[in-house]
This record gives structure tokens, sequence and C-alpha cells, in this order.
């Protein structure tokens, strides 16, 4: 990036594959980035907190945001935006779901020349790929991490084989705490009840899953729910559209997600 951060242009794609576990330490970039993971799983830490970024989701980065990023078998698309063209406010990192159309975008924008022509095909390509990550949601599911160390371990390895049907108890049982303690330990750690944080982990999960094409019931049945409806309920309550539209849209029956997310 420091080779090109100079170049006269707003946007700058860049393409990399991380092996397994690489630790990119706190950095930040005079620049914007929105980094996709096409594959894999990113954690990303800010001053904010620190949380888990799935499969087919992006993380928005602000212009001069510190962060850090463990790849878990990434291969990474971004785009460096100058700030003055950043298409999303705030200063705040923010997960979204990134779009058939927007996924399409990056994988061709990482294939353009550095001085690429901005009144050409690469030029509009930049231009609709800014358009749609103005437009994208915000993933309203997320799961923190929490500092400490053997607890972080726990939620690390639960959300590579997140199950809805794991207690607190368990949990408890392996830090050695009485399942009172480990609650208020849990929440003040990750600032939500551990019901809660299971929930959005195996959505996550799910999410991941079903962008990847996979069934709903298998989905459904590998997660630990009951039966296909059970999930779908809870996947409709949680985020306002049900799993099978997923499906669809990977199917490419539909052009995207293009649904309202509810809270």
């Amino acid at each position: 990036m420091d080779s090109v951060d100079a170049l006269e242009r707003e946007v700058l794609p860049i393409g990399t594959d991380y092996a397994r576990g690489t630790l990119l330490e706190m950095h930040q970039h005079r620049r914007a980035q929105f980094l996709y993971g096409a594959t894999g799983l990113m954690e990303v830490g800010t001053d904010d907190g620190a949380w888990v970024v799935p499969p087919h989701c992006g993380v928005w980065i602000p212009a001069g945001k510190p962060h850090r990023v463990r790849m878990v078998g990434v291969s990474t698309r971004s785009l460096y935006i100058e700030p003055r063209a950043a298409p999303r406010e705030g200063s705040r990192c923010e997960v979204l779901l990134v779009s058939p159309l927007l996924r399409q975008l990056l994988l061709e924008a990482t294939d353009v020349k550095a001085l690429y022509d901005e009144q050409g095909r690469d030029g509009l390509v930049m231009r609709l790929a800014l358009a749609e990550i103005a437009r994208a949601a915000t993933l309203p599911i997320f799961a923190p991490l929490p500092r400490h160390g053997t607890l972080h371990a726990l939620c690390v390895e639960f959300l590579y084989a997140p199950d809805i049907r794991a207690t607190a108890g368990e949990w408890a049982q392996q830090l050695h705490r009485s399942e009172r303690t480990f609650t208020r330990f849990f929440r003040a750690e990750t600032g939500m009840a551990f019901g809660e944080w299971r929930q959005h982990a195996c959505l996550i999960s799910a999410l991941s899953r079903l962008a990847e094409g996979q069934p709903v019931t298998a989905v459904a049945l590998e997660l630990g729910y009951d039966s296909p409806g059970a999930f779908s309920t809870m996947f409709r309550r949680r985020l306002g559209f049900s799993p099978s539209e997923i499906a669809r849209s990977v199917s490419g029956q539909r052009a995207g997600w293009q649904v309202e997310l509810g809270h």
C-alpha cells in the first residue's frame, strides 16, 4: 500500500492472500479501507472493541482508524479510498453485508492496474463499487471477542463450530467457575449475555454457510436446532428476512440481498 498510496486515484484496489493465523498488528491508513474476506474469517479489533467478520461480509474502516486484523485462511480484496471520496460517514468501523454485485466488482477491481483509466471501464467499476458500499446494509449481529485469554480462545473455537445447545454451565466448568460467576464475567468481557452471544455466533455462521450455497435444512441441523422451522423462525425474527431468501439469491433467482434488515 505504501508504494501506491500517493497515486492520484481516489480508489486503489489491492488483493492479498494470507496464511492461516496471520496477525496484522495495530496500524492505520491515511485512506479509508473497505476490507472484504472472500474466504475464511477475520478477527478485527479497534479501540471500539473486537468482533468477527464472516465470509461474504466486509469491514468498513474509516480513514486514520487504528485497527488490527487476524486472518484465518483469508483471501482479501481491499479498496483504499481517499477520505474526500469515502462513501460512508462516521468514525466507527462497520461490518457490511456484501451483495453479489459488490462481490463481483471487488473481484474485478483487484485485476486492474494501479494507474487505471478513470474515465474508462475501470473507473466505472470503481465508482459503482463505491456506490454499492454506500448502500450496503450493516450486519445487525456481531459476536464481540473478550480480552481474557482463555475465554477468548473458547469464543474463537465456538465461532468455528457453533452449537445453539451449548450452555453457560458447560463453559463455566471449563473456566472452573460457578455458573453465576461465569455469567457475570462473560457479560463484563463481551457486553452481552451468554445466550445472546451464542445466538449471534450461530447466526454469523449461518450467514456464511448459506452464502456458500449450503441447504437451509443442513445449516439448521448442523447448528443444533431441533428443526429447520425453528431455525427459520429465529432467523427471520432476528434479521427480518428468511434464510431461504439468501439461498434464492445465491442460486441466481435474486439479484442480491435486497431486503430491509429488521432490528
